[in-house]
């Protein structure tokens, strides 16, 4: 909520898009601009998150807590799930869930690529992040 608040997503790109795992991912300060091939790497000025566990499974639109090969490595960056990801529970924290949208990144998952490589060939940039009171949204 801080980060996005700060606008700190904005204007940022999505650095991965893996078709095989269905997943995007995005949050990286450094995708604003830079050496492309660092995307991925950076972080927010403020210490990782530990990590926390539910019973909440990563289903279709799930969003979830990138991080390092640390459990408790999540810093800034998240990712979106297209299809069941059994193997993420328990080792990522969930924060979130497309409510709306979805077509959005199913848009995504589609742009092609890099060749050999998971990064999109053009940049696909969020203009602007913004949060809603979860009272906006029907029950799911």
């Amino acid at each position: 909520k801080q980060l996005i608040n700060e606008k700190f997503y904005d204007g940022t790109a999505i650095h991965r898009i893996d078709p095989n795992l269905g997943i995007i991912q995005g949050g990286d300060p450094l995708s604003k601009g830079g050496d492309p091939r660092a995307w991925g790497t950076g972080s927010s000025p403020y210490p990782n998150v530990p990590a926390e566990f539910s019973d909440i499974p990563y289903d279709r639109g799930t969003l979830g807590a990138a991080r390092t090969q640390d459990i408790n490595g999540a810093n800034c960056q998240w990712f979106i799930t297209l299809k069941k990801q059994p193997a993420f529970d328990n080792k990522y924290t969930v924060f979130g869930k497309v409510i709306e949208g979805i077509k959005n990144v199913e848009v995504i998952m589609m742009a092609p690529t890099q060749e050999g490589s998971e990064r999109p060939s053009d940049k696909v940039v969020l203009k602007s992040v913004t949060l809603q009171p979860r009272a906006n949204f029907p029950a799911q």
